[in-house]
């Protein structure tokens, strides 16, 4: 016990840093399933909250798969309540008919309910383990995936503005198992995992077992496997990185005479840096070489589109665009004061009227008290100031190159029923001066 005590206080030193911008926030989240695994973690969570007086939070994902599920909700109540550590219930529902794996659905939910308790500087513990890394990178391997696919699970990566840390990966379920009985700690059986139709049972109980008989060293050789395939993969994003900022603009879409310039392979690799920026799934290969057949060399006049899992990509103006679905915000409204973010709907960033800004361009009117966002350009006009006469926004949002589904999504600054300006875009002739800019921070 001691030893794996140690161990897990050493990863969580490595990422827990208290001293950041915002110390009183910042607190350890774990995944609690209630298996042995997520219930030893409980075990020594508790001991490492005591040891650093830390912030620490328990959160148990009821996905209603099991009739058993509302009995393991309790428990997990109950054995955080006992840990001094505060627990909450979180309910999902899946969409059976969808056509996906219940696996998949339920990793999904599960992940989109712990980001709620997830903000920046947070750490989320999850209870992956060395015989869950072998499986993956199996699984990896059935998919014929490549390097990305094969460096399987790492032992942290960022989620939701904080981090994913996984304390256990280097050490074997047998291991686990054994200081639990050890500690005299109570568990939960998911019966599923008893189910070998799903392919990851079918690894566990056939597979893996086989495999470490046969080579004892098999968890070490496949960690190293995946250490070196995710070593490749940072060298590749290294060696690329110029070229990927070249290639990437100012609103996150992809410029198509920059890919242009590149060979097929590395083409290939600078759109997967860009989806992976954006926190979309990875495309497949075949998907790879839709978006830049079918896509970025459609024929000029066409509105070519190819829908992936979480979203679309688009091209307009030689640029490759990443469109999710949105939230209409067409009717959001807010007021605005200068040096004073404020922050915009459905993760769209936020506003600032700067005034001490080195390019200010607005001047401000006789009551800025009255000047409010809005996003709805129904029957707006007006002048640019670069521009001799007024039109309707339609139209300078077509000359301006605006897509049209982020026609809807540019904030417009409203004096009264008068445009004052259009974030990115513009200012209107009779509001220019010098007073402030209004700037607009993006979110990805």
């Amino acid at each position: 016990m001691e030893s794996l005590y140690q161990h897990f206080a050493s990863v969580l030193d490595r990422y827990y840093q208290p001293n950041t911008t915002l110390p009183s926030m910042a607190k350890i989240v774990l995944a609690f399933s209630g298996g042995v695994d997520s219930r030893l973690l409980l075990e020594l969570l508790r001991r490492y909250q005591q040891a650093q007086s830390i912030a620490c939070h328990a959160v148990y994902v009821h996905h209603g798969l099991s009739v058993n599920a509302d009995s393991w909700a309790s428990k997990c109540l109950l054995w955080a309540e006992d840990a001094g550590i505060s627990c909450s219930v979180e309910y999902v529902s899946l969409d059976l008919s969808s056509g996906e794996s219940v696996e998949l659905l339920a990793r999904e939910a599960r992940y989109q309910a712990l980001a709620k308790y997830v903000n920046a500087g947070d750490l989320l513990l999850t209870g992956q383990h060395a015989d869950d890394q072998i499986e993956t990178f199996l699984l990896a391997l059935k998919r014929g995936s490549g390097p990305k696919g094969l460096s399987s699970m790492a032992e942290s990566m960022a989620f939701s503005g904080g981090q994913i840390v996984r304390p256990l990966l280097c050490v074997k379920r047998e291991q686990i198992e054994a200081v639990a009985h050890q500690l005299g700690l109570e568990w939960v059986e998911d019966e599923s995992n008893q189910d070998t139709r799903y392919d990851r049972n079918f690894l566990r109980h056939r597979v893996v077992p086989e495999l470490s008989q046969r080579w004892p060293s098999i968890h070490q050789s496949v960690q190293r496997s995946a250490s070196l395939c995710a070593e490749q993969e940072s060298l590749l994003d290294e060696l690329l990185n110029t070229a990927f900022e070249y290639a990437l603009l100012n609103d996150l879409s992809l410029s198509i005479d920059a890919l242009e310039t590149h060979s097929q392979l590395a083409r290939a690799r600078l759109i997967r840096m860009w989806l992976a920026k954006l926190n979309a799934n990875m495309p497949t290969q075949a998907q790879l070489n839709l978006i830049w057949n079918e896509v970025a060399l459609a024929q000029q006049d066409a509105n070519p589109k190819l829908q992936l899992k979480q979203g679309e990509v688009r091209r307009f103006q030689k640029r490759l665009y990443w469109v999710t679905e949105t939230a209409d915000v067409s009717m959001w409204q807010n007021t605005i004061q200068t040096d004073l973010p404020v922050v915009l709907p459905e993760r769209l960033g936020e506003l600032t009227l700067c005034s001490t800004s080195s390019e200010a361009n607005i001047a401000l009117p006789s009551k800025p008290e009255l000047l409010r966002i809005t996003f709805n350009p129904e029957g707006l006009s007006a002048r640019p100031s670069t521009r001799n006469h007024s039109r309707k926004l339609k139209k300078l949002f077509q000359e301006y190159n605006v897509p049209s589904w982020l026609r809807r999504q540019t904030p417009i600054l409203m004096y009264q029923d008068q445009v004052v300006a259009v974030a990115g875009l513009f200012v209107d002739q009779a509001f220019s001066g010098k007073d402030c800019e209004l700037v607009w921070r993006k979110s990805l």
